[in-house]
């Protein structure tokens, strides 16, 4: 079992963003076998969608956010054998050509670590900050996931979509990953769950803590009907992968957490999972000690 844990990235912690290299190091160090990075724009004052889903307002965490292509970059350069991943990019603010540079970027740092995730996200400002509209979230998505694959995987890529252009272009440069890292995709909506079964390596389904969620239903009964939905687009279902995101809000307890770990691997036989440590952690310092608990309860 692989367990991995959110980069210091968000909130107060953002401001000891020089010590992220060590924090990545010294996670390694404890046994962890990935580390993530989440994708936030801006924190509305008035936002028109809240977080999480129902509420009307932004969590203080996201009022401070570092960007997840430098964090990935960093931990990268400071350790040897962790995964890397994004839970999630947004996918449709990127132009496929500059995100192909950026992540193509991190895997050969890396060495070919990346496990780059993708959302089409949901807050309306930070889709108006990025210039891009929301409601072409899911075709914008859909065609930067076409082109990444094809800047990924041809010397001379070339994509013309309705929302994305990549003119012919050498594209030499590739990740170490062949044919490509693979395409994680998160989200529980039908139209996402469809998107993981016709253009996904994997899915990435969040667990709430606390909370009293049945693993089987939240994580066993969709990941059924994705590998079904993957066999009728004519693919494999057994090589969509899944990593669960367990996900404690500010009341939860170690106790909790380390339960829910257990409940997933026991009841729905998750392998790989991270632990989003965001809303508990109160320094970096905290968060190892955090991880550290969890690594040797688990």
């Amino acid at each position: 079992m692989r367990i991995g844990f959110s980069l210091p990235q968000l909130g107060t912690l953002a401001h000891q963003a020089a010590d992220i290299a060590s924090f990545a190091r010294e996670a390694e160090a404890l046994g962890a076998g990935s580390l993530w990075v989440g994708d936030r724009l801006l924190a509305p004052v008035e936002p028109t969608v809240g977080y999480p889903p129902g509420a009307d307002t932004i969590p203080d965490e996201f009022h401070r956010i570092l960007d997840p292509f430098a964090m990935l970059t960093v931990a990268a350069t400071a350790t040897e054998n962790v995964l890397l991943g994004s839970n999630v990019l947004n996918a449709p603010w990127y132009p496929p050509a500059l995100l192909a540079r950026s992540l193509t970027t991190i895997d050969v740092v890396s060495r070919g670590r990346l496990v780059p995730g993708f959302g089409v996200g949901w807050s309306p400002e930070e889709f108006q900050a990025a210039g891009i509209p929301m409601k072409e979230r899911g075709a914008r998505m859909d065609e930067c996931l076409e082109a990444l694959k094809q800047l990924w995987t041809a010397d001379v890529a070339e994509y013309g979509g309705r929302h994305w252009q990549v003119p012919p272009t050498h594209a030499y440069l590739k990740p170490v990953q062949r044919p490509h890292p693979p395409i994680y995709i998160g989200g529980f909506a039908p139209a996402s769950m469809r998107r993981v079964a016709q253009r996904g390596d994997g899915w990435l389904p969040i667990l709430p803590v606390p909370g009293d969620v049945d693993p089987a239903m939240a994580i066993t009964a969709p990941m059924s009907q994705i590998r079904q939905l993957a066999e009728e687009e004519g693919r494999d279902p057994g090589a969509i992968d899944l990593i669960l995101r367990v996900y404690p809000d500010q009341t939860a307890t170690i106790d909790q957490v380390v339960t829910a770990i257990g409940r997933a691997v026991e009841e729905a036989g998750v392998e790989h999972l991270l632990v989003d440590l965001m809303f508990l952690a109160k320094s970096i310092d905290h968060t190892l000690e955090m991880a550290d608990t969890i690594l040797r309860r688990v």
